[in-house]
This record gives C-alpha cells, sequence and structure tokens, in this order.
C-alpha cells in the first residue's frame, strides 16, 4: 500500500530555486528538508510564472486610490497585478492543495508583511503579496506559514500535522 504525502506548495526559492528579482534563492534546509519528510514539496514562483525572468526588476505593492496594485518598481506603468491574481486562480484550481510556505516580505508571496508602497514611492505600511492573498481568499481554511514561522524542527511539525489534521477532517 502506497501512502499519499499531502501537497504543499513551497516558495521555490526556499528549496533552492535561484529565482528570485537578484538572480538567488532562500535555501531552507529546515523546510526542504524536514518538511518533504512529511509532504510532498511543489515548488512555485508566481513571479517567474508569469514571465518575469531571473534576474528581473524589482516588483512593489502599490497603493492606487483604494487598491492596492503590483507594479515594477522603476517603472509604475507596468502593472503586473491581473496577471499574478489570475495565475493564483488558477494554479489553485489545479493543484489539490493541503498547505502552503511562503517566503517573507515578498510582493506576491508575503503575509501581511510585504512593503506597500505610495505612488510617490514611499513606504506606508504592509500588506500582503498578491499571491498569498488570493489563496487566503479563494481557501480560508487552507493552512499557510511563512518561512519565519518554521524556525525548528517542531516547528515543522507542528505545521505538518495541522495539515495531516486537515485532511482527515475533509
Amino acid at each position: 500500500m502506497t501512502i499519499k504525502l499531502p501537497l504543499v506548495a513551497v516558495s521555490a526559492c526556499l528549496l533552492g530555486h535561484a529565482v528570485r528579482y537578484d538572480g538567488k534563492d532562500k535555501y531552507t534546509s529546515l523546510i526542504a528538508k524536514e518538511l518533504s519528510k512529511y509532504c510532498c514539496l511543489l515548488a512555485i514562483c508566481p513571479e517567474v510564472e508569469i514571465g518575469l525572468g531571473v534576474p528581473r526588476e524589482k516588483i512593489q505593492l502599490t497603493q492606487l486610490g483604494r487598491g492596492i496594485r503590483v507594479l515594477k518598481a522603476a517603472d509604475s506603468t507596468v502593472d503586473v497585478t491581473d496577471l499574478l491574481v489570475g495565475f493564483s486562480i488558477q494554479f489553485i484550481k489545479q493543484q489539490p492543495l493541503s498547505g502552503v510556505v511562503l517566503q517573507d516580505k515578498s510582493p506576491s508571496c508575503g503575509l501581511e508583511n510585504a512593503k506597500l508602497f505610495s505612488e510617490a514611492g514611499e513606504i506606508i505600511g504592509l500588506a500582503s503579496g498578491l499571491f498569498a492573498q488570493t489563496i487566503k481568499r479563494q481557501l480560508p481554511d487552507l493552512p499557510i506559514v511563512l518561512a519565519s514561522q518554521l524556525q525548528s524542527k517542531q516547528d515543522v511539525l507542528e505545521f505538518a500535522h495541522r495539515i495531516v489534521e486537515r485532511s482527515v477532517n475533509e
């Protein structure tokens, strides 16, 4: 009998993929090695998936009126908001996710800790990245953590337990 591990989407940079805007990664062995004992990890970088290259110009969350848009930092006429939201919705429809691990402070993956800019380019607060925000809106009960919340084997075990508990109760 084969046991199917729960599927967890993980920001690709945390698994060692050099997909960040600067062409680097944020490899985190605790996530890549420890979490993979309990879950099947699916690397995902929304920014690469929508066609932004590596390396690439930074994108940022920008408050425009009452809404938040994702614009290129160096050229605010380039708006990738709709691409990110569209990709995010398609992604969660296609993947039977049991959980998500996201990179902190990212304009796509950050969860209430990504910098929010004014139209003038000044930091005015913090917000969630569009990928993270879309997942939370579409799947409010899905276990989601930031990389900064998985700092020990115990943290990873507790997250894995939440995932398994949720899948048993469904």
